[in-house]
């Protein structure tokens, strides 16, 4: 079972714990109470498991998103933070949009209090509470296997649907799209009975072709569309037909009418079950030319219709920002990574772009010619490593639609991540892993112990979360390659110096393609050109990672190095926390993410993990936030920070616009908030109390 209920002591309450994406989220109690698990019936929410208990008051550790629907799960009221709310004494369920996804079923008067840091649900006398938890773990309904043509690759990817869960606008939320069926390549089509034909009375028609097919595929699935091959790209609805191509490339096409479909379904949405306001609606509602409402209660093609009326030069400033655009080759092998990227409605683009003679090279401001670097040798000069006796590097033709470009084609990428399929494979077949968070430090040069050291206070210093940190010295060949296949850690950060062919250790290198299989989550190969040891990495077992593709200094390796602890360890995923370091460290164009780079290592506190920026003007404070989308906090997802005097609630992941605050409720918050802080453009760490801005 995924989800598990642990009672605690000290304090007194009980523990939801979620064994496999290893997410935990801690209730507090007035007093000592006992468990029953119930059937999870009772709710018409999707839940896992559910349990039952008695309290007087009940207080959720975490500051997470809060609303009260009725007993038909209609959305009667949101609680912002600072924010009180009634309980009418007749069944009403009470949502918590955290780590892991909670309803609470009460049946009696009760007062929630939405605070800064917790959320507090007090009872007049003890009362009865059912509690539902849902994990957001989730796995396909099964494997579709089809022969790599282009017609039967059509009906296989029409079938990736049946994974919606509703074709209403709610499928914006994350937990109403389900992971779409597998695809493996075979001598003939095979649809398992488990995974039900999509009946859709719409279609979208493409030359049948492997690249328009992967194209349009993220576009098929959201709309629940059937591919037909033709010459001319057209959606063809019961409205009528809207041609797709008249003035740009069929995946500039796919890529903007998924964007603007799936914003204004999430305006929309806010007149069904959950009704709230947020950034993007406030702005746009009154300026679209058809009423939310009525829109909302419309089919499917009617919808598509009005949204065709908007001109997108309206909508694009508010369409969040993609997470995913995908560079994959036009092959038939190609099909097999297609229902991991529509998982995450990733943008899909053909692998091409310009090839470079050398790897990107290292900063070099302010560095002497023969400081230590992290290549194999001990010192060497800064002149950049070339690649020439390796893979290619290659700029893909677009790199600045999404958090991350994942380039599944050739040659080592720039500006991009190399992702493989076997990196998402690897985390379906996760079994439950220990209760803490395992974190494996090696540190293979001595030289380099203050990278160690920082470390050591950055990762697990987190008091609601379980950290488990052991740290390895000078590890030779065999001890390494144990750690690796049997040590089972959720995350390896290497320090030390690495080479196409291995892993520096004491008696040679350690090369990770030698091994079988690796027990590993997610590493942090913080030596240079580490690129090919990471990419064995992840065919082997790992998740997803960062390596480099060129030396690094090592005083801007330690550098980086931090900056990335810091932000994994607050929650962010690889592809957020590369790209905050590489604006905001010295971590350069060398490292890149190797695999999944939606993977992390730990929960975000209080919703989607952010970069708070500010600025200080003559006669206000400046308050912005940038989130980005995690595993449980998917497209879709809506968060806002805690400070009360902002209204900031927004799609994630996106960038709110600024807007003057109160000094001293800032200051309040500055004191609590664990995200980072970005002011007079520098980054800024709460590690104890307060990040120390003198505003």
């Amino acid at each position: 079972m995924t989800i598990e209920f642990e009672q605690t002591t000290s304090p007194v309450g009980l523990e939801i714990c979620d064994s496999i994406e290893q997410r935990r989220l801690k209730l507090q109690a007035d007093g000592p109470f006992s468990v029953t698990t119930v059937d999870a019936d009772g709710f018409c929410f999707p839940v896992d498991r559910a349990c039952r208990f008695t309290v007087s008051e009940l207080v959720f550790n975490q500051s997470y998103s809060m609303s009260i629907h009725d007993s038909t799960g209609q959305t009667e009221a949101t609680v912002e933070v600072g924010g009180t709310a009634q309980l009418e004494g007749r069944t009403q369920f009470v949502g918590l949009s955290g780590p892991i996804r909670v309803y609470c079923r009460v049946d009696t008067a009760a007062t929630l209090d939405h605070g800064l840091s917790s959320v507090r649900l007090t009872f007049d006398e003890p009362a009865t509470v059912t509690l539902g938890a849902r994990s957001p773990h989730d796995r396909p309904a099964g494997t579709i296997t089809t022969p790599g043509d282009p017609d039967s690759l059509m009906q296989a990817i029409s079938t990736l649907p049946s994974a919606l869960k509703t074709t209403s606008p709610e499928r914006t939320w994350p937990t109403l799209r389900g992971h779409p069926p597998l695809i493996e390549l075979g001598d003939a089509l095979e649809i398992p009975d488990a995974i039900e034909d999509p009946d859709s009375d719409i279609e979208l028609i493409v030359p049948a072709t492997h690249a328009a097919i992967y194209q349009a595929a993220p576009l098929a699935f959201f709309l629940g569309a059937t591919l037909r091959p033709g010459s001319e790209p057209t959606l063809e609805t019961p409205r009528g037909s809207y041609p797709l191509t008249e003035d740009r490339s069929l995946e500039d096409a796919v890529a903007r009418l998924l964007k603007r479909s799936f914003l204004l379904d999430c305006l929309s949405r806010t007149d069904g079950l959950f009704q709230y306001e947020f950034h993007e609606r406030t702005a746009l509602a009154d300026r679209l030319p058809f009423d939310l409402a009525e829109t909302y209660a419309a089919p499917l093609p009617d919808r598509l219709e009005r949204y065709l009326e908007v001109p997108y030069d309206l909508l694009e400033p508010y369409v969040p920002r993609w997470p995913l655009t995908a560079h994959l080759p036009a092959e038939p092998a190609a099909a097999e990574i297609i229902p991991f990227i529509v998982n995450e409605l990733g943008i899909v683009r053909i692998a091409r772009g310009q090839r470079l003679e050398s790897a990107p090279a290292q900063h070099t401001e302010s560095t002497p010619d023969a400081q230590v670097v992290r290549s194999a040798s001990s010192s060497r000069t800064n002149a950049p490593d070339s690649l020439d006796t390796g893979p290619s590097t290659i700029v893909p033709h677009v790199t600045d639609e999404a958090v991350e470009h994942a380039w599944f084609g050739d040659g080592v990428p720039q500006n991009a991540s190399k992702a493989t399929v076997e990196a998402y494979r690897n985390q379906l077949t996760r079994d439950e892993r220990t209760e803490s968070i395992e974190i494996l430090l090696v540190c293979n040069d001595a030289r380099m112990l203050a990278e160690h050291d920082l470390l050591d206070e950055t990762y697990g210093n987190r008091e609601a979360l379980p950290f488990e940190i052991d740290s390895a010295f000078g590890v030779d060949t065999d001890q390494f390659a144990s750690l690796l296949e049997d040590g089972g850690y959720d995350f390896l950060h290497y320090i030390g110096h690495a080479t196409a062919d291995g892993l520096r250790c004491p008696d040679g290198d350690l090369d990770v393609r030698a091994l079988e299989s690796v027990d590993l989550g997610v590493f942090f190969l913080n030596a240079c050109c580490s690129y090919e040891q990471g990419l064995a990495l992840t065919r082997r077992g790992a998740f997803g990672g960062v390596s480099t593709c060129a030396d690094v200094p090592n005083e801007e390796a330690v550098d980086a190095g931090e900056t990335m602890a810091r932000l994994l360890n607050r929650g962010f995923p690889l592809r957020g926390a590369l790209e905050i370091a590489r604006e905001h460290s010295r971590l350069g164009e060398q490292y890149l993410i190797v695999g999944d780079g939606s993977t992390d290592i730990a929960q975000s506190d209080g919703g989607a993990p952010m970069v708070i920026e500010l600025e200080r003007t003559a006669d206000s404070c400046q308050f912005g936030a940038t989130s980005y989308s995690t595993k449980e906090f998917k497209l879709g997802t809506t968060t806002a920070s805690t400070l009360e005097v902002a209204d900031d609630r927004h799609l994630t992941p996106s960038t709110t616009p600024r807007s003057a605050v109160d000094s001293q409720a800032l200051q309040e918050y500055l004191t609590w908030t664990k995200f980072p802080v970005l002011y007079d453009d520098e980054l800024h760490w709460n590690d104890g109390i307060g990040p120390g801005i003198d505003l």
